[in-house]
């Protein structure tokens, strides 16, 4: 089977299945090539219902859990997003596809150069990359329409949440090491209403807004 017919089975049995139903999600899901933000010892698995080692000790996260982290952004075509944790390049690809602008800020330089060599390779243009503490998020592009973070945090860090425009959603991992709650929050009157989607499994949030490397219970 060819990566791309293996694609249209992934979106098929993996994301429709389970009810990621927004058209331009799934569209995205389509047209993105999985296998070039693989590793190539490992892109056999690319379309796996599972996730896959990128280097760094980090994930390419399951592809239903990209879409429904995205999905749940209820991105729109004029939207400026953030995403903390740029890994292989893929959900930015997704996100990229649906939204003007993205802004993706990645703690490791060796990930964020390969993911911009790759996104570059596919042509393009409207994501801007950052090296650094993901969790201070990118104050000189604010406001944000919408924030994910690919990591699981203790807590919503508070400058994503300054930095989110009003009526804005960010979709972020809460809780410990060892498993967290998918959160959806939108800003209301400077306050967040937040709402849980469903548990989940990412690799910690380093930085200053969220777990530290010195912390033994965040590894």
């Amino acid at each position: 089977m060819t990566y791309e017919e293996q694609r249209q089975q992934m979106v098929q049995t993996q994301l429709i299945s389970r009810h990621i139903c927004d058209s331009r999600v799934i569209k995205a899901f389509r047209k993105v090539p999985r296998e070039e933000f693989i590793p190539k010892k490992n892109r056999q698995d690319a379309y796996g219902d599972y996730p896959l080692p990128i280097g760094e000790g980090q994930t390419i996260s399951q592809p239903f859990m990209v879409a429904l982290m995205t999905q749940a952004l209820e991105l729109r075509e004029d939207d400026c997003v953030l995403e903390i944790g740029t890994g292989s390049g893929y959900q930015v690809a997704i996100l990229a596809e649906i939204a003007k602008k993205v802004f993706t800020i990645e703690r490791f330089s060796e990930l964020s150069e390969r993911a911009q060599a790759t996104l570059k390779k596919l042509g393009y243009k409207n994501i801007f990359f950052h090296v650094g503490d993901g969790t201070c998020g990118w104050p000189q592009h604010l406001p944000y329409q919408a924030i994910v973070v690919t990591a699981g945090a203790p807590h919503i860090p508070f400058p994503l949440i300054e930095q989110l425009s009003e009526g804005g959603r960010i979709v972020i991992p809460i809780g410990g090491t060892f498993g967290q709650t998918l959160i959806r929050a939108r800003k209301s009157v400077g306050s967040m209403e937040e709402e849980r989607i469903c548990g989940c499994v990412f690799v910690p949030l380093i930085g200053k807004f969220g777990w530290h490397k010195d912390d033994r219970n965040s590894f």
